[in-house]
């Protein structure tokens, strides 16, 4: 598909979908007017996760306190179980992020409450029920509706173990749509886990409003935060130090809120 097909299908494809013509719009002027946003400040960000990148391992066991087992090898079965469902899905979603640190930043917390943004095959969901199902607890997660695949939205969360899914609350729309909705349910969170719109200027948004909405003693985690200077110019801004994970070549930023 050329370009300009994408161009059209994508505006087609929200055409048929109302719900999302607030997102439609928003797109059409950042490609009008803000096609930069994504990458600003790459190669800073970079340099900077780099200088102060910790493993997975260490993040776990020197900052949360807590002994490193790896989350697959936590739940060996349903994680086999999550990969032959991902094996089986027509659609090309998302990949897993770091679940380790998903999975034990929501221990840490003793958890009830869990917002995440970008669900996808329903990896980093599924890690963090893996904690709160424990206490009862909820995620709600927002996931834009991926519209030029046939079929996909059958497939988001498709890895989350049905065991889980009473604790699970998903709101298939983009995040200021879905966002205001959760909040109008929950207005505090143990955990937030950003994983949506990449931009700089949608991240900026989002870091915003989300970091509000942390408890005291709760985690912000922001996902491939090397893409652009967001994480680093919030953190810088907020006068936050953070931490950095690296993970498969990637970075991920939290914050233990004081």
């Amino acid at each position: 598909m050329n370009k300009i097909s994408e161009i059209l299908s994508t505006f087609f494809a929200y055409l048929k979908r109302p719900d999302l013509y607030p997102e439609l719009r928003r797109k059409i002027w950042k490609n009008l007017f803000n096609r930069s946003s994504g990458l600003r400040g790459k190669e800073e960000a970079e340099k900077w996760c780099s200088s102060i990148a910790i493993s997975e391992k260490d993040f776990i066991e020197k900052v949360l306190n807590t002994s490193f087992i790896p989350f697959e090898k936590l739940f060996p079965k349903e994680f086999a179980e999550a990969l032959q469902l991902q094996a089986k899905a027509p659609v090309k979603l998302g990949g897993a992020g770091s679940l380790s640190v998903i999975y034990y930043i929501n221990e840490y917390t003793n958890a009830k409450k869990t917002v995440e943004t970008g669900v996808a095959y329903g990896w980093s969901s599924f890690a963090a029920l893996a904690s709160l199902v424990n206490r009862n607890g909820t995620l709600y997660s927002s996931d834009m509706p991926y519209i030029l695949q046939n079929h996909s939205e059958d497939f988001v969360g498709c890895v989350i173990p049905q065991k889980y899914r009473n604790n699970w609350d998903l709101y298939r729309f983009a995040d200021k749509e879905s966002l205001p909705k959760i909040f109008s349910k929950v207005d505090s969170f143990d955990v937030v886990h950003y994983d949506s719109d990449k931009s700089y200027d949608g991240r900026i948004w989002a870091y915003n409003l989300l970091f509000s909405k942390v408890r005291e003693g709760g985690i912000f985690m922001s996902d491939d935060i090397g893409d652009n200077a967001a994480f680093k110019d919030f953190c810088e801004t907020k006068g936050i130090k953070p931490y950095v994970v690296e993970f498969d070549g990637k970075y991920a930023g939290l914050i233990i809120k004081d």
